[in-house]
């Protein structure tokens, strides 16, 4: 709103402590009261306590936005303000006031210094709290005209306030004039932030009240939209009135997608009511932890959660007319598991009222489980097919991956998109470290696997590595290397979380564990919070607890609390095979143990659960047992990828989703022949014929089919060919599939109890004489692709920058960044080149900045005009005059103003290049020789008339030196 009127920073710079405001300001009926030091006080029940904001924004009268400046480069930067926030709102007497307050922005008036822990300088938003006030970032993304403000009325309002707080001298100062450019720091965040659009919807829809547990207390904490939520939301709605029903959100690990969801609960609610049309709100999840995780953080913001348990509830719920299932009216969601989507499960079409419904269907982690051959999407996406589907993911799409099928065509271009290093950059999510770690033993590994004949590839090493005498001493470096961290830090509450090789592994490393320890608890009840401990340094060496998840061990409700008790601190290890590898948050892990490769999305998945802020710590570190190198630089590679294509450096085309017609009936003639010899028609005499078999050759080969007619099926249905249905029985070959299923998983069974015996005592046998020593080799930060993708970008722009670019040093720059691309294969991101390349970029920023920063020095010197800039250059790089720059400058400045002064008088005088010429030349001469005494001869002069000419020419017609 002050965009254009106001200077913050001169008001704080005043100190007229006494000043009082006269009078409001009405502007587009929103109630404004700029206040300084003297204004808007807050007193408490004793009169010396008094809370003044530098700013007080009244809405209908209600104080409910406020903003704190300091001077740039102030002692303790904004932090100082926040500080003091947090003091003041601890105090009781101003709670009702916090309690009010909706918005807070706190500006020293300073560029941001992206990545660090504790911001210092720059402009910040947040919402109310009793205190620890979180600071947030804001990064404009759409084009706001900023320069409609600068009117004669927004003169008129600033000549108001001027006088009211008695500062009128100010009006024509240089200062004031720089600090109230739109531009500036704190006038582009009020600008974003207090128009009355971009207000009105942080009022309504950004503002979230969270119940968590701290220390055993469950409290209320406030929550604002974080600004990749908030342009999130609006690009949903500007897909929507495009007429789009689909789409992607790019948002990376730790950027809030369920909290994204719960905000879009509301505004999608408002959106639709708009339209005479009710929305109903569906989370979809493919893990049952997933289910209980969404409900859960969807509960604690106050959002009505209806569980799906069952495919006939499902099928009864989209029966149901009613947009809410809960007896208070309140806003709902419901969260199922995408393996509840049955063909039953269709929408009613009989409307028994005139009401319009419109599903709209989050779906959770949409680069993995979304199968087109799997019964599981046909169904969603049959089950209503008006319906809107929002695809959220918090890794890339990885199309290399995904081979067949591409992600985006089944689930429409991104929405929206938020990526690791701007995370980063923003305080949401840390660095990563890898720690390296060397496996010692005696013998070779691959000697042991050669005593064991009997077993073949990942079966012995799984084994291998759930046997004692590889577990006991990995345990050990894990305790150890878990206890030095806390020690190094001093925190107590720093918690691990170990990745096993298998389920066998995680089950023997908790018993061995137990055995260290002792029996560990699985009534939570009975652990005590370790936060409760962490003052005295010497409780640093109490006994570790641990719990163990995996789907076959205690049951859910167990699980759940084991999961909660870790999160609050009680728990200190969590051995995990498959489960909590994506969507667990808990900003304590701070140490995660992988002990096997993790591949493609399911790595960044694994990587992020140690990348949330917690306190001060600058990284998350992952201890690597298995070498994960290669398989993240195949991921990263895959990053790069995707993001060159979404970042528009190159155009890539998409591969249709779908089989065509022809296709199909092939497939179908393909499959009859393969079950010719069989009975089809009865799953009785199949299941005789099939228990014949010995080779399990035939029987993957029949299994082959039999999939492959169950995949055609779905894929069938998603294109709409019903009539081609009915060239295959497919219900009675998905009888099929499961008989040969049974029939592989037998021959399996059976081979493996004629080799348990053996494997056990040749194993115990080989590793009998084995000593397993974990060593730490190194440390190494985990570079993401997109810190490469973003030193590309802005080293570009900054040499875009430029606009001498015949400046010799820019063309070296300019040369120095073609020899990367060239030799230095920037596309080729492993963790080595990757950080080459990023610190030779940055060595170009570094450079092309500060020529920019001396060409824009110069350049304010000639009243903003590049074309002397380029001139005053040139002429020092030849060399050929014998003057002192001062007095090269003040001659050119002469000529500048008066051939400009000629120009604006003689409108025709360039269409005569003759004429200007002379003109220049004879103005040329009289300065630098007669009124600045510069020596030069006759072809010097020429030289340099030559040189300003072709400036004003270039400018004239439209080019650029």
């Amino acid at each position: 709103l002050w965009t254009g009127w106001v200077n913050i920073q001169e008001y704080r710079l005043q100190n007229h402590a006494n000043t009082k405001p006269r009078g409001w300001v009405n502007m587009q009926e929103w109630w404004v009261s700029l206040r300084r030091n003297g204004g808007s006080t807050w007193t408490g029940i004793y009169s010396e306590e008094e809370f003044r904001p530098d700013i007080t924004i009244l809405i209908n009268g209600m104080p409910l936005v406020f903003v704190e400046v300091k001077k740039p480069n102030n002692k303790d930067g904004v932090l100082a303000e926040r500080d003091r926030i947090n003091r003041r709102y601890q105090n009781r007497k101003f709670k009702r006031f916090a309690n009010i307050t909706q918005l807070m922005i706190f500006s020293n008036n300073m560029e941001y210094e992206d990545g660090v822990i504790e911001p210092v300088q720059g402009a910040y938003y947040a919402t109310s709290a009793y205190s620890d006030l979180h600071f947030n970032y804001f990064r404009e993304e759409e084009n706001l005209n900023l320069t409609t403000l600068l009117n004669d009325e927004n003169e008129e309002t600033e000549n108001v306030i001027l006088k009211d707080n008695n500062v009128e001298v100010l009006k024509h100062s240089p200062e004031f004039k720089t600090n109230k450019h739109y531009h500036t720091p704190t006038n582009r965040m009020l600008s974003s932030l207090l128009s009355k659009e971009r207000l009105a919807f942080i009022l309504n829809y950004a503002i979230a009240y969270v119940e968590d547990e701290n220390n055993g207390y469950r409290h209320i904490q406030k929550h604002i939209m974080r600004y990749p939520q908030m342009f999130a939301t609006k690009a949903i709605q500007t897909r929507l009135e495009d007429g789009f029903r689909k789409g992607i959100i790019w948002h990376t690990q730790g950027s809030g997608k369920t909290a994204l969801a719960f905000y879009n609960v509301k505004f999608l609610t408002d959106y639709y009511q708009r339209k005479n049309t009710v929305p109903k709100f569906y989370f979809v999840v493919d893990r049952l932890d997933l289910a209980i995780q969404a409900s859960t953080e969807f509960a604690n913001r106050g959002l009505k959660v209806k569980m799906v348990n069952s495919k006939a509830d499902f099928v009864k719920e989209l029966q149901s007319f009613a947009a809410v299932h809960n007896d208070s009216g309140e806003a709902e969601i419901s969260v199922i598991n995408i393996q509840k989507f049955s063909e039953e499960a269709v929408v009613s079409t009989d409307l028994q009222y005139d009401i319009n419904i419109q599903r709209i269907y989050f779906l959770d982690e949409a680069h993995r489980s979304y199968n087109p051959k799997g019964n599981y999407l046909a169904n969603l996406i049959n089950s209503d097919k008006q319906a809107i589907k929002i695809a959220l993911t918090g890794t890339p799409l990885l199309k290399q991956v995904v081979k067949e099928f591409d992600t985006k065509v089944l689930f429409g271009d991104y929405i929206h998109k938020y990526y690791y290093n701007r995370s980063i950059a923003d305080g949401y999510t840390l660095r990563l470290i890898r720690e390296g770690i060397d496996t010692k033993y005696k013998m070779q590994m691959k000697e042991i696997l050669e005593q064991i004949k009997v077993l073949q590839g990942d079966i012995a090493k799984k084994l291998v590595y759930a046997h004692p005498k590889y577990v006991e001493p990995l345990l050990e470096y894990i305790v150890d290397d878990l206890k030095k961290f806390r020690r190094a830090e001093a925190d107590i509450t720093l918690g691990g979380m170990v990745v096993c090789d298998s389920a066998e592994q995680a089950k023997a490393l908790f018993e061995a564990f137990e055995e260290k320890f002792g029996k560990q608890e699985t009534d939570v009840a009975n652990l005590s919070m370790a936060a409760e401990d962490a003052a005295p340094y010497q409780s640093l060496g109490k006994p570790l607890t641990a719990a163990i998840i995996l789907h076959d061990v205690n049951d859910k409700d167990i699980r759940k609390d084991l999961i909660d008790a870790y999160k609050k601190g009680k728990i200190d290890i969590l051995f995990v095979f498959n489960m909590l590898l994506t969507g667990f948050d808990s900003k304590r892990l701070k140490k995660l143990y992988l002990t096997r490769v993790i591949h493609d999305h399911n790595l960044l998945q694994t990587l992020t659960r140690v990348n949330r802020p917690y306190k001060l710590y600058r990284f998350g570190y992952v201890v690597d047992f298995a070498d994960i190198t290669s398989a993240f630089d195949r991921t990263n590679q895959m990053y790069f990828d995707e993001l060159q294509a979404e970042l528009g450096d190159e155009m890539e085309s998409y591969n249709k989703l779908f089989k065509s017609e022809e296709e199909i009936k092939a497939d179908i003639e393909s499959i009859k022949e393969t079950l010719f010899h069989y009975d089809t028609g009865n799953a009785e005499i199949f299941n005789q014929q099939i228990a014949e078999i010995k080779e399990k050759a035939l029987l993957i080969d029949l299994l082959k089919a039999l999939t492959s007619a169950k995949e055609l099926k779905n894929i069938i249905r998603l294109q709409g060919f019903e009539e081609m249905l009915n060239k295959l029985d497919f219900y009675k070959l998905n009888q099929l599939l499961n008989v040969t299923q049974a029939q592989i998983d037998k021959l399996n069974q059976l081979e493996a109890l004629q080799n348990d015996t053996d494997t056990t005592s040749l194993l115990n046998t080989a590793l009998e004489d084995i000593i397993f020593m974990f060593t730490k080799v190194s440390e190494t930060e985990l570079v993401i692709a997109d810190e490469l993708k973003n030193e590309l970008r802005r080293t570009r722009e900054e040499l875009m920058n430029n606009f001498d670019e015949k400046d010799q040093q820019f063309i070296s720059l300019k040369d120095e960044l073609e020899r990367i691309f060239k030799k230095k294969n920037l596309d080729e991101v492993s963790q080595e080149q990757m950080k080459e390349n990023i610190i030779l970029l940055r060595a170009i920023f570094d450079k092309a900045k500060e020529l920019n920063r001396k060409n824009n020095l110069l350049k304010a010197k000639y009243e903003q005009d590049e074309k002397y800039v380029r001139i005053h250059k040139r002429l020092l790089e030849k060399g050929t005059l014998t003057a002192k720059e001062m007095q090269l400058f003040e001659a050119l400045q002469s000529i500048k103003q008066a051939t400009d002064e000629q120009l604006i008088h003689n409108s025709r005088i360039m269409e005569n290049e003759s004429y200007f010429g002379d003109f220049l030349l004879q103005l040329l001469v009289t300065e630098l020789t007669d009124n600045h005494n510069i020596k030069m001869d006759f072809a010097t002069a020429k030289s340099i008339n030559s040189l300003i000419v072709n400036e004003y020419l270039n400018q004239y017609y439209g080019n650029r030196a």
